[in-house]
């Protein structure tokens, strides 16, 4: 039986990405240099041979917007895409739409290390004044009221990312589809976490870098066959060392 083939590719660089805010929820588009970094990673997967079947994405419109144009990049705009919630970006909380060297002037390093990389640290509850709050968006009126965030730890982010990835991607994956996940920073760290067996301090220290794709090689029971730390499996894994380095320097 051949290895199943997963692709997890961050969304290129957001609007967001680039002012240094916290995101999480809120629905901004790439800038142009995200848009360059999107169609780099499709060029990069076609060059590779890695050529998907069916992607799945968040229903945000970076993430959607970095799988049409790595598709483009492929000729593979017949793909279908599949859109669902529960691969989106954290949840920040009334972190949502704040400068990250601010709230770090404001609240100190350790608070704000422990909002940004503490497994298990919530930040605030979005409040219902916040300017940017995006609960009320109607793509989230399906969602029941209990399982609707209001703010969420990586943790969270695995609790409601798991059940998709077993009921949904991996009858993909079983089917012999060459998969595509266009997501966000931390649901994709929360996936990498249980594909690379990463435990909840050393899950901290990743960093996933916008637009640069992680190849995946998994067995039958829908795991790495070659155990390798996670941004090894980029196809330029130095480039992608680098990357992550400036994301983890965001809030200075």
């Amino acid at each position: 039986m051949n290895p199943a083939i997963l692709i997890l590719l961050r969304h290129g660089q957001s609007e967001w990405n680039a002012s240094n805010q916290f995101t999480g929820w809120y629905d901004c588009d790439l800038t142009e240099k995200g848009e360059a970094e999107a169609r780099a990673s499709g060029r990069a997967l076609a060059e590779a041979g890695l050529l998907p079947d069916v992607v799945h994405t968040s229903v945000q419109s970076r993430a959607i917007r970095t799988a049409e144009l790595a598709l483009a990049e492929m000729g593979r705009t017949s793909v279908p895409m599949k859109q669902d919630w529960r691969l989106n970006e954290r949840h920040y909380g009334d972190l949502t739409g704040l400068d990250k060297f601010e709230t770090r002037e404001r609240y100190g390093d350790e608070q704000l290390n422990a909002w940004r990389r503490g497994y298990r640290t919530p930040p605030p509850p979005i409040s219902d004044d916040n300017p940017w709050n995006p609960n009320t968006d109607p793509r989230y009126a399906h969602i029941p009221p209990e399982q609707l965030p209001k703010g969420e730890c990586l943790a969270d982010v695995v609790e409601r990312l798991m059940p998709y990835w077993f009921d949904e991607v991996i009858p993909d994956l079983r089917a012999g589809r060459l998969v595509l996940v266009s997501a966000h920073g931390n649901s994709l760290r929360a996936l990498a976490k249980h594909l690379d067996q990463i435990d909840d301090d050393a899950i901290a220290t990743l960093n996933i870098p916008t637009g640069m794709p992680l190849v995946y090689e998994l067995g039958i029971d829908m795991m790495p066959i070659e155990a390798k730390a996670t941004l090894a499996r980029s196809l330029d894994p130095a480039a992608a060392a680098e990357a992550a380095a400036a994301v983890a320097k965001q809030a200075g």
